[in-house]
């Protein structure tokens, strides 16, 4: 086949996808704008809408009822702040997301915000890259740099650039368009049985373990983050939260378990529930791990009391090591096959 052909077939297709993600990119980001307007004015204009917290609060309940995700107190503020700090208009992109939009509301600074806006634009970031730089200062670095061309290429090494197929997973775009987001785009095979065993293991194991969710989503500073199970322990009477990684452990994973376990507390507990409890297991061939992470204020008492109703750290590395040794197996044979 002549490659010129194949490649100008592979154009059509790749500016169609694009046309797709731009136009229901702008679609979400337009209608997010005008809600946040229709906020500010029924609240009574920018002064005085800080008031008005009861009229949010009943949007977010029907809305959810009506539309299903993605229109809870918070987010509803974040499109109430997108009307607040870009007013005019002026600023709503096509090549721009909701989530590139939420990461610039977090710039204070106008000119360093618009800059971010035009550069993210132009140089067609995702909103990994964007994120990256915001936090890594570029503007100020940019400014102060005397090789502002070297300085503007790092990122290209550091982070992927977006795709259309970004689309499928970016679950604002799903919630907007009233979608199931997929759990096989988060989990590979081996990860997936893993888990699902994990999950049989916990609720057979008779000590008080009720299963929530797998998969939970929360957003958190406008990224998205994934706990791989939830449960509640009605003994007690807390989450526990269990996350399971393939390969070596690293300091970053228990780093950001201790940030699910401070989440939970804050937004999920409700009255009468102690802190949620934090797990994470890494599942190696040579080596697997299992630590436990606390709530920061935890007592000596509370901690005796969760070690007689959770598995210890030696039933855990007995069965996932069990288990992944078959999976392991099994995963061979089909290869063979």
């Amino acid at each position: 086949m002549d490659d010129n052909f194949y490649n100008e077939i592979k154009s059509i297709l790749i500016k169609a996808r694009n046309k797709v993600y731009t136009t229901v990119n702008f679609a979400m980001v337009e209608a997010y704008w005008n809600i946040g307007k229709k906020i500010i004015e029924q609240q009574g204009g920018k002064d005085t809408a800080k008031y008005g917290q009861g009229l949010i609060q009943e949007l977010s309940k029907q809305m959810t009822k009506d539309f299903g995700k993605g229109f809870t107190v918070t987010n509803l503020k974040y499109m109430r702040q997108f009307y607040l700090t870009f007013p005019n208009g002026h600023a709503l992109r096509g090549e721009l997301s909701w989530t590139h939009y939420r990461s610039l509301m977090r710039v204070e600074n106008e000119n360093a915000r618009n800059f971010y806006l035009e550069e993210a634009i132009k140089s067609n970031w995702s909103t990994r890259q964007l994120d990256r730089q915001i936090n890594s200062f570029f503007y100020e670095r940019l400014l102060s740099s005397q090789n502002k061309e070297e300085v503007s290429k790092e990122i290209m090494k550091l982070e992927k650039r977006k795709t259309p197929e970004d689309i499928i997973r970016d679950p604002y775009v799903l919630e907007f368009l009233g979608l199931e987001s997929n759990t096989d785009f988060y989990e590979s095979d081996l990860e997936q049985a893993l888990t699902t065993h994990l999950q049989k293991f916990l609720l057979e194991l008779g000590r008080g373990f009720s299963f929530v969710a797998r998969q939970k989503r929360f957003t958190f500073d406008g990224r998205h983050f994934r706990v791989d199970l939830v449960f509640y322990n009605y003994i007690l009477k807390c989450f526990v939260l269990i996350d399971l990684k393939i390969g070596d452990l690293t300091h970053q994973d228990l780093g950001q378990m201790q940030m699910y376990v401070n989440y939970y507390k804050r937004e999920m507990m409700n009255e009468g529930d102690n802190p949620p409890i934090g797990i994470v297991l890494c599942a190696d061939k040579s080596d697997s791990v299992v630590k436990y992470t606390l709530p920061e204020d935890e007592k000596q008492i509370y901690a005796s009391k969760y070690k007689l109703y959770l598995p210890s750290e030696k039933e855990l590395i007995n069965e996932l090591n069990k288990e992944y040794l078959l999976l392991e197996n099994y995963i061979d044979e089909q290869k063979k096959n």
